[in-house]
């Protein structure tokens, strides 16, 4: 006895067929980012822009992982210089991997955005700079676990989250943000792999003893 499948069965099988195997790699695709057993989502929306994640990797003190950062934009983008001329809004996600003195990460990231900015752009920056270096030492500490974000939104200004709570007011220079974000992405990076996972690239072998 042969079965017979009404028409309008196989057209739906046909169209379930059809969507599971364009579906299953659609999600795949949007599937979030794990980096040290911190998942960062392939998109995230601030206000009205939708942001994809350029690239996410490990900041590491010689051998010990500190934190992990992720950098959202609006387009891909493969060089310090594609990344700080991408019109738009921008993130920069970091979360601890352990717990840090947080008026020392201040410090450092003063230090950072000093050493890979030039004096004119870094002078802009000092308002916003020591507006961080309060919010941070009031902190005091960040414990493992813990998150801030950096949100750049043309016309707003920058916005620090904490935990993903707003904690100080925009700060309206874009040159901050500029300056922050190349203490990853500048000549002199806090982790020059970090540096290549941030731009999608495949980061080189680890010196532990270089970092």
């Amino acid at each position: 006895m042969v079965l017979q499948i009404p028409l309008f069965r196989l057209v739906w099988i046909g169209w379930l067929v059809l969507i599971g195997a364009v579906g299953a790699p659609l999600a795949q695709a949007q599937s979030a980012t794990e980096v040290a057993g911190v998942k960062y989502e392939s998109a995230v929306q601030i206000g009205n822009a939708r942001l994809l994640l350029n690239g996410a990797g490990i900041r590491y003190k010689a051998i010990f992982k500190v934190y992990t950062a992720g950098l959202y934009l609006g387009a891909k983008a493969a060089t310090t210089e594609a990344v700080l001329a991408a019109p738009g809004a921008k993130r920069m996600h970091i979360v601890m991997l352990r717990d840090i003195d947080a008026n020392e990460l201040g410090k450092l990231f003063t230090r950072g955005m000093q050493d890979n900015s030039p004096k004119e752009e870094f002078s802009k920056s000092i308002a916003g700079t020591i507006r961080l270096s309060e919010l941070f030492s009031a902190k005091k500490k960040l414990a493992a676990g813990e998150s801030f974000s950096v949100d750049y939104v043309p016309g707003q200004g920058t916005t620090v989250l904490i935990n993903g709570k707003a904690s100080i007011e925009p700060i309206k220079e874009p040159e901050f943000f500029a300056s922050l974000l190349k203490i990853w992405l500048g000549h002199a990076p806090a982790d020059a792999q970090l540096k290549d996972a941030l731009l999608g690239k495949a980061p080189a072998p680890r010196d532990p003893f270089n970092n």
